[in-house]
């Protein structure tokens, strides 16, 4: 296959559509549910995660890379190109509180007046494919298959058992799987969701293809569930990392900021935030629960190990049919780490998913167990960044991400200027030849994309995505943000306004509020216009705080 980068100069010198088709590239988008910033290998990690870390190694990494704060606003960015709220996940359908219920954007699902990335590639002449975790609405006319993807084996919910025990069960505590729209009632007796999710992907991608559509390139979105909890994995996987984790969340915090010093992805005079461990620090911890701590983040390294083997499993098979080459990758993680606890803080949102479970040492990981990890590990991840999943804090929504592929050139340390989930598809579509500018969808017409292509910087290193003008709002579960050239002013849902100089203190350790309360207050103002152009409701109380 001929390599994509004669494809990316051409667009940059803003090609004609006739060439763009002529050579138009292959487009994956892998995305990991939860995962940490710092997981990876070439993140700073200690995980095996070769796979992936010669993906980005070979790439850019985006170190400035933003998401919503949690899953499914994530997934409606990632798809629409657009604000969450905008796209009718102005919350997750499970925290809709009384007063957002029945309102415009709080939907709980991916609205029909956004065009899903799909649906524009399918327009274009893309082969669409999908295998994973859905989480933007259950009914049939919300699923997948209804919003552009030609193949696709989904679970509708944000959760599940990794085993596939849960099928065909009734939610909260069953999940629903479906093929090309049909309900799948039953899974085969050896799945395992990071595994099943890729074979099923790899089916697509090896079917011949119909009458007329030989030789389409294909665009295809891998969504894993690990390592969301609950942390389950194959007991081989487990196995590998047994004794890793038994200097404690502390030190693993420590080794991790700096390796990401030592891998050029961390300045070394950037200031980490000081975790906030409701069980304070690993030494506090009886020798029990440091047993029991330890294992569980040796679960989770399995699940993110395991995520990874499957990815190779996508790319060898891609390497087999001459197709790698031509491929652009995507990779991100949805949100920063989870710090639910299911023994404190998530404990009554999780208690009917935990009724029966075998919490014993000897059964975590296995398919009857339920558990987490917890904040201390948590916050090891989403170092030197403040707090986890959850809040518009960096450590809820700075996550793992990386480009990488054919034409994308190979850059030496990582990229820490902003980048926001909702830039991934006009990216796409750009690369791909498809005006992303276009608001006519076959018959329906559709919101514009807001977010911007990264064409030119992938072509240009010096060249900016959001100028110093530019203000960046969000708002989730009451938690806020607004961000403008070196300036953020953060609202972690206390509804107290904090203001940092982010490019210099990323790890918001300062906050400089009361030094510059004009700035806080215009930024505060633009919040509010912010909030009013994408229709923002704060919720009348907070659904999760983990």
């Amino acid at each position: 296959m001929k390599r994509f980068a004669p494809l990316l100069l051409a667009l940059v010198a803003i090609a004609s559509p006739a060439q763009a088709k002529e050579r138009r590239p292959n487009l994956l988008v892998i995305v990991a549910d939860d995962l940490g910033y710092s997981d990876l290998g070439a993140f700073g990690g200690e995980i095996a995660t070769p796979n992936l870390d010669t993906l980005a190694l070979a790439g850019i990494r985006l170190a400035g890379f933003h998401t919503a704060p949690t899953c499914s606003p994530t997934r409606s960015m990632l798809l629409s190109g657009t604000d969450n709220h905008l796209a009718g996940l102005g919350t997750m359908a499970e925290m809709i509180r009384p007063n957002q219920k029945d309102k415009a954007g709080y939907e709980g699902y991916l609205r029909s007046d956004v065009a899903t990335l799909a649906e524009r590639l399918s327009e274009g002449g893309y082969r669409t494919l999908f295998s994973g975790k859905w989480h933007l609405g259950l009914t049939d006319e919300q699923d997948p298959h209804a919003r552009g993807f030609q193949r696709s084996f989904s679970l509708a919910q944000g959760g599940h058992n990794h085993f596939g025990t849960d099928a065909g069960i009734a939610p909260p505590n069953g999940a629903t799987y479906r093929e090309n729209g049909k309900a799948v009632l039953r899974l085969p007796a050896d799945f395992y969701s990071s595994d099943y999710f890729a074979t099923r992907l790899l089916d697509f991608l090896a079917e011949p293809p119909a009458d007329g559509e030989g030789g389409k390139p294909f665009f295809a979105y891998l969504a894993f569930t690990a390592p969301h909890w609950p942390l389950q994995a194959p007991p081989e996987d487990i196995a590998r990392y047994k004794g890793r984790y038994d200097e404690g969340f502390d030190v693993l915090r420590e080794r991790r900021l700096a390796r990401q010093r030592k891998l050029g992805i961390l300045s070394a005079d950037v200031a980490p935030h000081t975790p906030r461990n409701r069980d304070g620090s690993w030494d506090s911890l009886t020798a029990q629960q440091q047993r029991t701590a330890a294992r569980n983040m040796e679960i989770y390294a399995a699940m993110v190990d395991r995520l990874d083997q499957n990815v190779g499993r996508v790319l060898a098979a891609l390497r087999a049919s001459g197709e790698l080459d031509n491929t652009v990758i995507v990779f991100l993680a949805d949100n920063g780490a989870e710090a639910l606890d299911v023994e404190t803080t998530g404990a009554e949102m999780l208690a009917k998913r935990i009724e029966g479970s075998d919490n014993s040492f000897a059964n975590r990981g296995a398919a009857s167990s339920y558990v987490t990890y917890g904040a201390g590990w948590a916050q090891a991840a989403t170092a030197p960044s403040w707090l986890s999943k959850g809040y518009q804090s960096e450590g809820g929504t700075r996550a793992v991400a990386f480009i990488s592929g054919a034409g994308v050139p190979r850059r030496d340390g990582a990229e820490t200027q902003y980048f926001s989930v909702a830039d991934v598809a006009p990216t796409l579509l750009e690369l791909a030849g498809v005006d992303p500018a276009a608001t006519r969808i076959g018959a329906r017409t559709v919101r514009p994309i807001t977010g911007r292509s990264w064409l030119r910087w992938l072509g240009d290193p010096a060249a900016r995505i959001y100028g110093a003008a530019d203000g960046i709002g969000s708002e989730l579960f009451g938690s806020r943000a607004f961000r403008q050239g070196d300036w953020k002013l953060t609202d972690i849902g206390d509804g107290r306004w904090r203001l940092f100089d982010i490019v210099r203190d990323p790890g918001e350790t300062q906050d400089l509020s009361l030094a510059d309360p004009e700035k806080a207050a215009a930024l505060a103002a633009a919040w509010g216009n912010y909030a009013q152009r994408v229709g923002v409701i704060l919720p009348d109380s907070i659904p999760y705080r983990p």
